[in-house]
């Protein structure tokens, strides 16, 4: 079963992207800590894309897509922005970041702590983030 939603990127429509993930992953049978983490993952990845590839127009728009076939829970996330290479992230020090009680930045580190796979592609007009997490 596929679901799809379009939101602009505008931060403030970032809550209709946590319920509309939400909801899915509920209907899934995701645990309600599941169903948080999920959330924040497409919200971290969501905000990169209007800081980063968007740069804060707030005229553009976000598609995602939920694909769901157990146990597998997928979210693909597009954009039309610039294209972002992940490798060039360095994974943070935390004991670092702590102590010098930085903001932000902890976008990808998140995603990839809160979910079990997470994937960018870059196609010719888009770019894609996937996200999935196993229903156990």
């Amino acid at each position: 079963m596929k679901k799809n939603l379009r939101i602009p990127s505008q931060t403030e429509k970032l809550i209709l992207a946590r319920e509309f993930v939400a909801d899915a992953a509920k209907g899934f049978g995701f645990a309600e800590d599941d169903v948080n983490n999920i959330a924040l993952a497409v919200d971290e990845a969501c905000t990169n894309i209007i800081k980063h590839a968007y740069q804060y127009a707030a005229d553009r728009e976000i598609g995602i897509v939920i694909v769901m076939k157990k146990p597998e829970f997928e979210i693909l996330i597009e954009d039309h922005g610039r294209h972002f290479d992940p490798n060039r992230i360095p994974v943070p020090d935390m004991k670092e970041y702590m102590s010098h009680y930085k903001r932000g930045g902890l976008g990808m580190y998140l995603m990839k702590k809160l979910m079990d796979k997470v994937e960018y592609s870059i196609e010719p007009r888009k770019n894609i983030v996937r996200l999935t997490k196993y229903l156990h």
